[in-house]
Order: C-alpha cells, then structure tokens, then sequence
C-alpha cells in the first residue's frame, strides 16, 4: 500500500481517532485525509505537477504531514530544508534542486523572502496557518496514479567535498523503513509516539513520527525541542515511544522535571544519529527505561540496524540487520571481513537512495552493486550484533548534526595568510563534539572565526589553532589523528 492508501485505510476505520497532537490543535485521522486531499487540489491550483520540487522551511508542525501524503499521492518531491542553515547554504539547495515553491512558516518568512529575491522563479506559500476547512467535511481530490519508485523526499546531506548532496528517496524506501522502525519497538496502533526532533532531517520525520501515522498511531508533536516540556509531555500525554539523539536527551535527563517514575506508559526509547555514550545506556535503563539504539543515514531512509526492546540489555550495540535489509562489513578491497573484524557498514534494500539529485558521480562513488557504502566502520560479535566503531568519513557529529569539515575548510583556505587549514571535533560535554580548525600560516584567528559566519551557526569552529605545519604522512595526505592530538580536549 502507498503513504495515502495507508492513511485513507486509518481514515475509514478510526476516522475519529487522534492522528496527531500539536500546539496548533488536534487532527483526527479523517481531518488528515481530508486536508491532504485539499493539499493535493492546491499543488494543482499552483500550477505544480508531478516531479516538480517543493520546499519546506517550516517548525515541526502538522501541515508537513499534510505536505508529506499530498506530495505521495500526486507525485510533487518535497525537499525539507533545514532551517539551521545560513541563507548562502540554503540558496545552493534551491540552486540545486530548483523547487517552484518553498512553503514556510513565520519563524523564516525573512530567510524565505532573501531566498526569493535571489531566484525570481520562486514562489512563496505560508505554512503552519492552515485550518480545517469547516465546509469541507469529507472532500476527496482526483485519484491520481503515482510510482512508488519514483522520487519522494530529496533530502540534503553535508557533502565531504564541501557543498552537500540531495539524496532522493522514493515512497518505497520511506514505507520500507518505516516497517522496519515498527518491528524495532513492535508499534501498534495503541502508542502514542512523542516527536521533538526536527522533521526536516528523515531521522526526525521517518523514524518513529510518519511511522506512527501508517500504523494508526498517535502522534504527539512540538515544534522545537525544550527538555522541561518534553519530560512534562511524557506524563501527561502518556508517551510510550519516544525517539532522540544523545543531546537531548541528556538535557532530558538533567532537567528538572525529569520523573521516571511518573512515565508509566513509556514502553522505551531509541536513539541513534551518533556514537551513544554508554554512560547514557546506564542512566536511562537505571531509571527502569528500555534505551534501544537505532543505526542509518539519510541514504538509509534511515532505519537499517537496529535493537528490538529485549536486546536494550546488550548496552553499546546498535543491533541487528533489519528485517527488510541486508548489511555486510568489508574491508578496502570490497571483501566481507569476519566476525570481529572491524569493516565498513554497507547496506542492500529498498530502504536506500535511488540517486544523489543530479549527481551521478557521487551516486557511482556510494552505491556499488546495489550496495549503499556508508563510510562508518563496525564490527560483528559472533552472535550477529553489530557494534559500531568509527568513521571512515571524516565527519564531525555536533549535537545529532552532521558536520563535514570540507564545508568549512573551503570557507576558511579564502582568509588571507592561511597555509594549511585542517577542521576536526573537539570532545564537549555539551554537543559531543564541536568544530576546531588548525591552520598554518599568519592568518590572524578573529579573521578566521569572522570568515566562518556565513556558516549555520552549529558549523563554526568554536576555537582556532595555529602550529607550524600540519603532520602529514609519506604520501602527503594530512593525518587526523595526529591533528586532532594538536587541539587537547
């Protein structure tokens, strides 16, 4: 069944059921196929058609949903931007994908204005102001025939060259992942499924909230994260799935409403976009709270590893295969190493990407033989648990946002005196890691820092170091390791 055949089902059989819970209201399962069925009548009305692009710069708020089914049953690619990015990084994904629309709310009507006025074939829509329409109490668009392996979401990923790639992911690879998350937590129509990750990354949209949408669940969504209120929500929605990255959760955890013993319906949580402290597996299971780890990437639609709630107690393994995927560790040469042998992760289904948008290199570079090449690097116990160990990418991890350093080296070799520039994380107890740039060269370190604001904020190297060379190896190539020993913790 595709994304709108599943919520029409819902629509039918609990049309009156609670389908999603947010600060703008309430939406029962047949006000959501209704108000998707307008959303459809209105791409029309805007002249858009199947395969043209549509923007959303928007807060968690229910009309990305909306968005979400109508763009599945007409056929349009929605492309959710992230709204922590600087306006220059968020004029090259419009450059990139070109969409007709960008549908946005208040919180960025000035980003969405400075983006029109740089491509005059932009239109702006609001977003997030919608209301039910009183006299359309059962409306139904046109049926319309859509492929389930044609493009869905292009979703933008930090690129390791400097400039990020659109991956595309098809209708088949969102509900393939989907299904895995459900067999991840065994969720029912009986849950009630707590969102305050961003919907713009497909981590914070696909693995737990369209999920529970599909299944007949209840989705309880906020529009930005904030600890107090999400541990409140806990207890007073009766949240028994919840979905986080170690940030924040951790801020979960230290605030000062946090009460285990008042979140009975509260069945577990998953976590995953980085490397998960286990010192933070400890706390919450010591709490008497099931955390179960959730490996993928945006090209993974994302789930593709991951625990089942009775394996939370295996603490620092990210799990097992999917049922619906296939995975393989090999090592440089492409061949399989075995069990406790550490190889890169790679990963076989339709969960993946059909393509990078418009980039059949790097499409070439990560996909071998219908296998997704991750760049991560795990390990296999001999009992088919998978336990990650590092990146082959070199990859910066700040507060569940991916940073490639390329990004910020292009910025920083234009600063006047800088020879050498290299960027690696510095461990924080707040972000997890931050971005530090080590250069080589006269520069001065407030023109460095200065050179970086047209940076999304998260982005910018937090301190500047100077040596006299960075360590490279016999080949020339610069040496991470040794440049991250430059920059103490």
């Amino acid at each position: 069944m595709s994304l709108y055949q599943r919520l029409q089902t819902h629509a039918e059989f609990q049309p009156d059921k609670t389908a999603i819970d947010s600060e703008a209201g309430q939406l029962s399962y047949k006000q959501l196929r209704v108000l998707t069925d307008w959303c459809v009548e209105y791409f029309h009305a805007l002249g858009l058609k199947a395969g043209d692009r549509v923007a959303i710069l928007a807060l968690n708020h229910p009309d990305w949903f909306i968005a979400a089914f109508a763009a599945a049953r007409s056929g349009v690619i929605l492309v959710p931007m992230n709204w922590r990015l600087s306006v220059d990084e968020l004029k090259y994904v419009v450059e990139d994908c070109e969409p007709k629309v960008v549908f946005h709310d208040q919180e960025f009507a000035d980003t969405a204005a400075e983006l029109q006025q740089s491509f005059n074939h932009l239109r702006l829509a609001d977003f997030g102001t919608a209301s039910f329409p009183p006299e359309a109490t059962d409306y139904k668009a046109a049926s319309h025939s859509v492929d389930e392996s044609a493009p869905f979401l292009i979703v933008y990923t930090s690129g390791t060259t400097g400039r990020p790639k659109g991956a595309v992911l098809s209708q088949k690879a969102i509900i393939c992942s989907a299904e895995m998350s459900q067999h991840m937590t065994d969720l029912t129509a009986d849950d009630r499924v707590l969102n305050v990750l961003p919907l713009f990354h497909v981590g914070g949209l696909n693995i737990q909230p369209l999920p529970a949408l599909l299944y007949g669940a209840t989705l309880v969504l906020h529009a930005r994260f904030n600890p107090d209120i999400a541990v409140e929500a806990l207890a007073s929605k009766k949240i028994t799935l919840i979905n986080s990255v170690p940030t924040l959760l951790q801020s979960m955890l230290d605030s000062s409403n946090w009460k285990p013993e008042s979140y009975h319906a509260l069945r577990a949580i998953s976590i995953g976009s980085t490397d998960v402290p286990v010192t933070l597996i400890n706390r919450v299971h010591d709490d008497g709270i099931p955390l179960i780890q959730v490996y993928g990437a945006t090209e993974t639609g994302p789930v593709a590893i991951y625990q089942r709630i009775e394996h939370a107690g295996r603490v620092g393994s990210i799990g097992r295969p999917g049922i619906l995927c296939n995975v393989r560790l090999c090592n440089e040469d492409g061949v399989e190493v075995p069990d406790g042998e550490p190889g890169e992760i790679q990963i076989r289904g339709d969960n993946i990407l059909t393509q990078y948008w418009r980039n059949d290199q790097a499409t070439a570079d990560c996909i071998k033989q219908g296998w997704f090449c991750t760049g991560d690097v795990a390990h296999r116990d001999l009992e088919g648990y998978y336990w990650f160990d590092d990146r082959l990418k070199h990859l910066v991890i700040s507060g569940g946002e991916n940073i490639y350093p390329a990004e910020i080296e292009r910025v920083i070799r234009e600063v006047a005196g800088v020879n050498e520039i290299a960027v690696v994380g510095r461990p924080d107890d707040r972000w997890g890691e931050v971005p530090v740039a080590v250069i080589a060269g006269t520069a001065d370190k407030a023109a460095v820092l200065k050179s970086c604001e047209s940076l999304a904020k998260f982005k910018r190297p937090k301190d500047v170091v100077v040596v006299d060379a960075l360590p490279r190896n016999a080949l020339g190539k610069i040496q991470v390791q040794r440049v991250k020993s430059l920059i103490g913790s």
